[in-house]
């Protein structure tokens, strides 16, 4: 799923895959490309390195990682005892005003762990420029774009219809019953009254100059 241009969410396509390895997203991907899929800023996943591989090579975009799942994979260096405070550590970064900041308040707080719990430190350094790259985009749109969130809810509701059904027959079984729900979802977001992002702030780091006007309202 994605945000047009428009400000609205939209599905951008499914696919049925043995598996995330690389080869799989990039063909997924350059199917995208081929229906027309372009101008893509930012894409959010989890941290599967075939995907990060083929967003830079198809999309040419820039990639972030969940922030949740991010923290998940943190806290379970800091310990049962360590979580809260180490998690306080972060949130700080996160509440910065810009990317440099962020980026500044983030490697202090490594130096600070790093005597006491160095692979966390280490996982810090290795993870800042893509756990921060959504620090790069407008502030009033960056609670929607750290994390997999609003995916990780359509990918629910995927997930409670087929387990109704059990085991399917073969993939177009699959792809009718899933491309279904996300036909509904799309249709669903397409009428809703208020978008997803304004076009004030989709406006900075859009290709459209009709877009780009500072005149359009949201």
């Amino acid at each position: 799923m994605g945000v047009n241009s428009d400000g609205r969410r939209e599905v951008l396509g499914m696919d049925v895959g043995p598996s995330e390895a690389e080869t799989f997203w990039t063909a997924f991907l350059r199917k995208l490309a081929r229906r027309g899929l372009r101008g893509v800023k930012l894409v959010i996943s989890d941290a599967h390195e075939g995907i990060k591989a083929s967003v830079a090579k198809v999309m040419n975009a820039i990639w972030q990682r969940c922030r949740v799942h991010f923290m998940r994979n943190v806290l379970a260096h800091a310990g049962r005892s360590g979580r809260r405070v180490v998690s306080a550590f972060i949130a700080t970064a996160f509440a910065q005003d810009d990317a440099e900041a962020a980026r500044q308040q983030w490697r202090r707080i490594a130096d600070q762990l790093r005597p006491k719990v160095p692979k966390l430190a280490a996982l810090m350094d290795t993870a800042e420029p893509d756990v921060l790259a959504y620090m790069g985009f407008p502030a009033a749109d960056r609670v929607k774009l750290h994390s997999t969130n609003p995916l990780e809810r359509l990918n629910g509701e995927i997930k409670r219809r087929t387990e109704v059904v059990g085991i399917f027959p073969n993939e177009a079984a699959i792809t009718r019953l899933v491309g279904a729900i996300l036909l509904e979802q799309n249709d669903e977001w397409a009428v809703q009254r208020s978008r997803y992002m304004t076009l004030e702030s989709i406006a900075p780091i859009g290709d459209d100059p009709l877009v780009s006007l500072p005149t359009l309202a949201a």
